[in-house]
């Protein structure tokens, strides 16, 4: 089947999401990019992990969005962008307010504008949920007030903002694709689900974990995948921000409980006041509504269910229990 697009530049994709939709892209045909950020140990990231038949057809580009003309030269031979590019963490947006700035908001500038000059035919911009901050309603949809309760929060309002007017001033073809709480396999541990995890893994009875009563709407991998490569494909999705998510959610707690069920191992959780956010910037609250998703794209997750959690979540910890991907963690050290 012919392909839509010759091109498709993916930012970020030595990291946990990009990598697995690099390979997946790949798996499906397209012929991609790989913008991955430079260092200085020629490391592409997770995808120095890929099936060295994935890697015979990987285009990688090192370079920094923060940089205007790497970027626009990284989009040279493109028509497609999956920006996913982007400094997450938030504990370490609190320690350096001014790199999410640069990098969220100024390296999404660099990127639109290169693409306005360069006229590609669609840019998919990631955005996340946590732009809504504690659910004032749920499940949350599209049009749920924006909140920003931490540095990182605000940098990506700003970044979806620019985005969405880069397509009202200049038609620049934007949809902005927000994911849930995206787990599986390569996640780092300043995520909840590796966290746990990786400190069973290694043999902890006593879990060092943040607040325990907030809940998320987790998405396995593969789900947030197929999202936005159905944001890719789908027609008419200029201009649309658009949910990707379970529709239900799950507590920090449930959540450490059913993983010590699924790994055969009595725990107790102890709070680590390092790990707790300031009360006023933790987000308590999170469910997505997908109706949006499932109307405009034709996507719905495989994995949505409890029992589709509890597959997601076995194949996640089968993957953290392989001794050459634990021994990449550090479970008695806390990672913002």
């Amino acid at each position: 089947m012919p392909k839509k697009f010759k091109k498709i530049l993916i930012t970020g994709a030595d990291g946990f999401i990009g990598s697995h939709l690099t390979e997946e892209l790949i798996r499906r045909g397209y012929k991609t990019r790989s913008f991955v950020f430079y260092n200085s140990f020629n490391s592409w990231g997770w995808l120095d992990y890929a099936d060295p038949k994935i890697k015979k057809s990987l285009d990688i580009f090192a370079g920094d969005i923060r940089d205007p003309h790497g970027v626009k030269t990284a989009m040279k031979g493109c028509d497609a962008i999956l920006h996913l590019a982007a400094l997450i963490a938030i504990p370490y947006s609190y320690h350096s307010p001014d790199t999410y700035i640069d990098t969220n908001v100024k390296g999404t500038l660099n990127l639109l504008r290169a693409a306005r000059e360069l006229k590609l035919k669609k840019f998919v911009h990631t955005s996340t949920s946590e732009v809504y901050g504690t659910a004032q309603f749920v499940p949350i949809t599209e049009d749920h007030p924006l909140q920003a309760q931490s540095p990182y929060s605000a940098s990506k309002i700003g970044a979806d903002q620019i985005a969405l007017s880069f397509y009202r001033s200049f038609g620049t073809p934007v949809t902005v694709l927000r994911p849930f709480n995206t787990f599986g396999p390569r996640q780092s541990a300043r995520a909840i689900i590796p966290t746990i995890i990786t400190q069973v893994a290694m043999g902890k009875k006593k879990l060092k974990l943040g607040s325990l009563h907030p809940t998320r709407d987790f998405n396995y991998i593969k789900d947030t995948v197929n999202g936005f490569i159905a944001a890719l494909e789908a027609p008419k999705t200029e201009g649309e921000t658009i949910n990707i998510g379970s529709n239900r959610e799950t507590s920090v707690k449930e959540i450490a409980e059913l993983i010590s069920q699924l790994m055969g191992q009595e725990i107790e959780i102890g709070l680590d006041g390092k790990r707790i956010r300031p009360k006023a910037s933790e987000v308590d609250r999170l469910w997505a509504s997908n109706t949006k998703a499932k109307k405009i794209l034709n996507w719905q997750p495989t994995y949505g269910s409890q029992n589709g959690l509890k597959r997601a979540l076995l194949e996640t910890i089968e993957w953290y229990r392989q001794p050459e991907n634990l021994k990449q963690y550090k479970p008695n050290i806390y990672n913002i």
